[in-house]
């Protein structure tokens, strides 16, 4: 049988990106290997690395490969060395947000995922997370104050203005509803949906098309929180949630909060969907939720894994190929329970075992099975 062929537009960028994509490349040679996929990598710059060699961030040669593939598997852009250049040359301002306005990726799936062999990485308290938990944050992203018009800074009889505005379509809000409620619906289908309906006009609208969304899925059970209040109850009970759905700006935030109470951003895969293109695939960009560490870079100790986990996203909601992104999760999971660490998560305990990068790539391609 002729293997199916899909199109993968890579982008390494800056830092620990180019030494993790490597590892999430060799995993995706091996589903390459144990499932009838094959797969096409043009791999682009982006980012700083952009910037050094074609002098701009989001480059049209990059920018075009990404226009004739299935999906994008991002890696991590940034760092000092590019922080003194106009804010919209920057790195992450002068490819990640067109990127996401480009392709109109609007809903950003993000999990926070922690294995109950790592609770211990948790910053909190250990009672409070035994036996780990399972949080997915539906963050809209293409809306919001990063968006709105007017955005300027402006001088003023007495000084300077800085004026950005939160602009949300009942439209917008609807369509990530949809997204959040979808993905409840396949999970423990509960849904906590987060906003400022107390202060915010933006608030009442979202927390009122919500609640017009949630009478198309009654099997969920739906609840509401303010941003504040939801930033104390992840901490005080992270296992009571399922998904949480969220404005582009408290997204943002709440959302690297999970990763931190889950114990390590190298841990986190996230992916950023368009409209879905049928069969429930959508058009995607996958990345890890870190940065791109540029105090680690080289140093060959940078965990792989969460840009491992983000090529299963990419497989399962770009794809189709969910038996392949399952072999992926569970090895992962495997080496794991297995003791298998990078130093980001290490700690001196029986059976535990501190591993390179390319140690960790090793041992998760050690565990992936086509069963």
């Amino acid at each position: 049988m002729e293997k199916q062929v899909h199109r993968v537009a890579v982008l390494p960028g800056d830092g620990i990106g180019p030494e993790v994509m490597f590892q999430a490349l060799r995993v995706l040679d091996k589903v390459s290997s144990l499932f009838e996929i094959n797969f096409e990598f043009d791999q682009q710059p982006v980012g700083g690395a952009a910037i050094d060699e074609l002098g701009t961030p989001l480059p049209e040669v990059t920018l075009k490969a990404c226009e004739q593939s299935d999906a994008i598997l991002f890696g991590s852009v940034g760092g000092p060395k590019w922080e003194n250049l106009p804010p919209d040359e920057q790195p992450e301002r002068g490819a990640l947000l067109p990127l996401r306005k480009h392709f109109g990726l609007f809903a950003n799936l993000r999990p926070s995922v922690c294995f109950p062999s790592l609770v211990h990485a948790s910053p909190v308290r250990r009672d409070l997370v035994e036996g780990g938990f399972d949080v997915l944050c539906v963050r809209e992203l293409t809306g919001g104050i990063y968006f709105g018009a007017p955005k300027e800074i402006r001088e003023e009889e007495n000084g300077k203005v800085a004026i950005d505005t939160m602009v949300y379509h009942q439209s917008e809000i609807e369509r990530i509803a949809h997204v959040a409620f979808n993905a409840a619906m396949t999970r423990g289908k509960k849904l906590t949906s987060i906003d400022k309906a107390n202060v915010l006009r933006n608030g009442i609208l979202w927390r009122e098309t919500v609640e017009l969304v949630a009478a198309d899925y009654p099997d969920v059970q739906l609840d509401h929180l303010y941003v504040d209040n939801a930033a104390m109850q992840l901490i005080r009970r992270p296992r009571e949630f399922d998904v949480v759905l969220a404005p582009n700006l408290f997204g943002d935030i709440l959302s690297d909060e999970m990763a931190m109470i889950a114990g390590s951003l190298g841990m986190l895969a996230s992916s950023s969907l368009g409209e879905n293109k049928g069969n429930g695939l959508y058009y995607g960009m996958y990345e890890p939720s870190g940065g791109s560490a540029p105090d680690i870079a080289g140093e060959g100790i940078a965990n792989p894994c969460a840009q491992i986990l983000s090529a299963a996203l990419m497989l399962r909601y770009s794809l189709g190929c969910h038996q392949a992104a399952d072999s992926i999760d569970n090895a992962v999971r495997a080496a794991i329970d297995d003791g298998m660490r990078t130093s980001d998560i290490f700690t001196e305990e029986p059976n535990t075992h501190k591993l390179t990068t390319s140690q960790m790539g090793d041992s998760i391609l050690e565990r992936m099975t086509s069963s």
